[in-house]
């Protein structure tokens, strides 16, 4: 096998939690189907994720939307057998799936219930999705993890480039997304040797129409002197997710211009 033909992801069943949403989703969701994979998108939305497929069939590739909700074990349930019934396994996990109304406002005006709501999707919700596929993963010995963390996941926020903005970065989502990082570590350690790999991607910041302020503080402070876009995460969910990675697990690969290099 050459080395591009490592690259390739034909005949792999690929699921992408949060898939077709704009803040990543559906560019790793494009990029695995550019590949070759089988792409099953799913989030809370059922109309937008089969209306995502349905773009991505037209433009040749095989796509699927499906439903569910992180913060509900049942529908979590439900997703994996839905999946299996369908397709008979799954050899692609990408949690990029993740419970935003648990994260809002700063350290003074969070409360326990706040931190709870993050918990329910973000920690249990990610818990739960592994545990389901998993033994799929470890019959058929084969099976790549990947979870998307965030450079917040490994530094803390740095709080001059929040000057002259209402902006404010919840301690909340550092909290979880550094927890991502070592639970993935984890899963390498105890699966390795049934053929999984489990890695993270950690991004850094994605242009979203922040306050021109944070944007310009932002790209002083990266070296490569810009914000992230959609591009710049497919080649490294595609490497993660290929053969061309089968001797990489338990890595955190940064996808962040530099930032946490400084």
């Amino acid at each position: 096998m050459g080395i591009l033909d490592k690259f390739s992801l034909k005949g792999r069943i690929a699921l992408v939690t949060a898939g077709a949403g704009p803040l990543f989703g559906s560019s790793i969701s494009q990029s695995l189907a550019e590949a070759g994979a089988t792409v099953i998108t799913a989030s809370r939305s059922l109309e937008a994720n089969q209306e995502f497929a349905e773009s991505l069939r037209s433009a040749g590739h095989e796509a699927y939307g499906m439903q569910f909700d992180l913060s509900d074990p049942d529908s979590i349930r439900k997703l994996h057998r839905d999946v299996i019934d369908r397709f008979g396994r799954l050899d692609i996990l990408v949690n990029s799936a993740l419970t935003r109304d648990g994260h809002v406002g700063g350290m003074e005006s969070q409360n326990p219930d706040v931190w709870m709501t993050a918990a329910a999707g973000d920690f249990s919700g990610l818990f739960l999705i592994c545990q389901q596929f998993l033994p799929d993963m470890v019959q058929q010995k084969r099976g790549s993890i990947i979870n998307i963390s965030s450079i917040y996941g490994v530094v803390s926020n740095d709080p001059t480039i929040y000057e002259g903005t209402t902006m404010l970065q919840p301690p909340s989502y550092t909290f979880v997304k550094a927890g991502m990082i070592n639970f993935t570590r984890y899963l390498a350690c105890y699966y390795g040797k049934h053929g999984v790999r489990a890695n993270c991607i950690s991004p850094g910041g994605y242009f979203n129409g922040q306050p021109q302020a944070f944007v310009d503080q932002y790209c002083h402070r990266v070296p490569v002197g810009r914000m992230l876009d959609n591009d710049d995460i497919q080649g490294a969910v595609v490497f993660l997710a290929s053969d061309a990675a089968e001797y990489v697990t338990g890595l955190n690969l940064m996808v962040d211009g530099g930032w946490t290099a400084l």
